[in-house]
């Protein structure tokens, strides 16, 4: 037989998949923005630690999720609650002018920031004249 701790980790590891269907999950906001050479992503997520966040490519989309203790947030006594509770996840076609083994992502202070350079053909070039 387990104790309540136990049970406790248990029920806070859920898979992916599981909270995908059970917990409650909202977009985070994000911003875009590109240079020459590379795109930039960043989504506010706050709550989120580094080892809740899973980023994926799958079918030519980008995918981030970021995991916060749900059950915490619910059991909360609010005076006012404005913020809309949930996980983070957000999905983004991307094009073929990303190079794929080349995307970075870091995690500070809730921010997830995803660097997604262009592939070399897609950079503009300049063309000198003879």
């Amino acid at each position: 037989m387990t104790d309540n701790k136990e049970m406790v980790e248990i029920k806070d590891k859920k898979s992916w998949d599981e909270a995908l269907e059970n917990e409650p999950w909202v977009a985070p906001l994000v911003d875009i923005y590109e240079t020459a050479d590379e795109y930039y992503l960043t989504a506010n997520m706050p709550g989120v630690s580094k080892e809740n966040v899973k980023i994926k490519l799958e079918e030519g989309f980008l995918v981030i999720m970021g995991r916060v203790n749900v059950d915490e947030a619910k059991n909360r006594k609010y005076v006012l609650n404005e913020i809309e509770e949930g996980n983070f996840y957000r999905r983004f076609k991307i094009s073929e002018s990303i190079d794929e083994q080349k995307i970075d992502a870091k995690l500070e202070n809730g921010v997830l920031n995803i660097k997604l350079p262009k592939h070399e053909r897609v950079k503009p070039k300049s063309i000198e004249i003879k």
